[in-house]
């Protein structure tokens, strides 16, 4: 294994990622596909899995044409994914319909059914059940496309998907699979009662490996089609939050880091199994054995900068945040007439458990901008990741610094006024928008017999963000204010 490279893949919901990572952690090159998503009705978000895995050979082409030597030494493959997508699988392995993946809210009710009628599975699977989760949605599936649910031989995740076409083989990971609400998180097994009340059977499910572990190599038709070795070992991989943390190198308890993707989260990694379900916390198994994290979540992150970029017409977000910079220096208290932003359009989920909610504008005026709409977006997204963090602490976990990983964290504007916002020192991390991909491609490497040092080789530093005391009180008197956000939205009840 002398000289191998790792190639990891990322499933992201907008993008197919993969890097060629060295054994000294070094990235040697990355590539791209972006990847369609359709809404066919409100509060739903699909995807063809076909898309997922035509993405993935244009990218590992783009690789091999592009670094063809280094592309020759690939010996291990590690993948990282978008979770809860419920992908469903005939007796020949062919989809049955588009997935439904994490932030489609169509399951709400079959969610509010399991937390009723089951309340005590939330200390077993690590969370209350959400419209988001893979479990909800095969009630919603059985209840209103009965012919496609009793077609159903198998469930996966999304990263699995492309693992299948690889190998041939129905298997995803622990932390993938603490994400179904299936999972017994702390035993890491199936938990039988939850799948049944389901209506499925633990037949249905996929094989548990933990994310370190070799699952599979790539099929003689596969190598030959992509130019690899039909030898090349196949990771069991994770999630995208838990991978990222595997490639920024948080592995170990009390290590935490926020991902500001089209969602955004907040991860602490802990040595046993945390959680509390009633703020919206999750608590699921790290990517790497003997390890959990508590989680929180908001489920529009940069999207929401991406969103208004284009209702105002703005050519580009990177040009929307110039204006925002200028308009706003980050060294100026926030003048209180501004209008204020909630981040909910895709509802929420930590911590109020909300599919249903939807975003807002406050305070608007004759002579708001959109300097004055832009930031408030990117605050009011800021406003959230608070919350999520206070949930977090109430878990238990200890949260006294955070790297920043995703495409959010190119922004040195927004990163600071997240870093007054939270009270927190945040660190960015050079190219830790592949995060995912090198935490799978580390993965990759474990699973072929490399040793823990592999984990200790994270992206390196870029630079750090302290929060500035002169915004305390002002965020502080605004914060107060963005926290009667939501129950206005609810006595006002829109979605009724």
């Amino acid at each position: 294994m002398r000289d191998a490279i790792s190639l990891g893949i990322d499933l992201g919901t907008s993008e197919v990622k993969a890097v060629l990572l060295g054994d000294d952690g070094v990235v040697l090159a990355h590539s791209g596909v972006e990847i369609p998503i359709s809404r066919p009705r409100s509060g739903w978000s699909e995807q063809n899995p076909e898309d997922w895995w035509n993405a993935c050979v244009a990218a590992l082409s783009q690789l091999r044409v592009e670094r063809p030597a280094e592309y020759a030494r690939i010996r291990c493959i590690g993948l990282s994914g978008q979770m809860h997508g419920a992908v469903l699988l005939d007796k020949r392995d062919q989809c049955i319909r588009p997935v439904m993946l994490w932030n489609d809210s169509r399951a709400s009710a079959e969610a509010e059914w399991l937390n009723q009628n089951h309340p005590s599975f939330a200390a077993i699977t690590g969370s209350l059940a959400m419209a988001g989760f893979t479990a909800p949605k095969l009630l919603w599936l059985k209840a209103h496309e009965p012919a496609a649910f009793r077609a159903v031989d198998c469930v996966i995740l999304p990263k699995d998907y492309l693992r299948l076409k690889l190998t041939g083989e129905r298997i995803t990971d622990m932390s993938d699979a603490a994400g179904t609400l299936w999972l017994d998180v702390p035993k890491r097994r199936w938990y039988a009662p939850l799948i049944a009340a389901t209506g499925l059977d633990p037949r249905q499910l996929p094989q548990l490996v933990e994310g370190s572990d070799a699952a599979g190599k790539i099929t003689a038709s596969v190598a030959r089609d992509l130019g690899l070795s039909d030898q090349v070992i196949v990771a069991g991989g994770g999630g995208d939050n838990p991978a990222s943390g595997v490639g920024i190198g948080a592995a170990n308890s009390g290590q935490s880091f926020i991902s500001l993707g089209t969602s955004a989260t907040i991860v602490s990694i802990t040595e046993n199994a945390v959680g509390n379900p009633a703020a919206g916390v999750h608590g699921f198994c790290h990517a790497l054995p003997n390890r959990w994290y508590a989680m929180g979540v908001i489920l529009s992150g940069a999207s929401c900068l991406k969103w208004i970029t284009s209702v105002l017409s703005i050519s580009s977000e990177q040009a929307l945040l110039a204006l925002i910079e200028k308009g706003m220096p980050i060294d100026q208290p926030v003048a209180q007439g501004s209008p204020m932003f909630l981040p909910y359009l895709s509802g929420d989920r930590t911590p109020h458990n909300d599919p249903l909610a939807r975003g807002m504008f406050v305070n608007l005026a004759h002579d708001t901008s959109a300097v004055t709409m832009g930031y408030a977006v990117l605050e009011g997204v800021g406003f959230a990741l608070r919350d999520a963090l206070h949930s977090v602490e109430s878990a238990g976990a200890v949260v006294s610094k955070c790297s920043l990983v995703g495409g959010g964290a190119r922004s040195a504007y927004w990163t600071q006024l997240l870093a007054n916002i939270l009270g927190i020192e945040l660190h960015t991390l050079s190219g830790s928008e592949l995060g995912g991909c090198i935490g799978g491609a580390k993965l990759g490497y474990l699973a072929s017999g490399y040793g823990s040092e592999i984990l200790a080789s994270g992206v390196s530093e870029k630079a750090a963000f302290r929060p500035h005391p002169s915004q305390k009180a002002a965020l502080q008197d605004r914060y107060e204010k963005y926290r009667g956000l939501y129950p206005a939205f609810k006595q006002w009840n829109l979605q009724q």
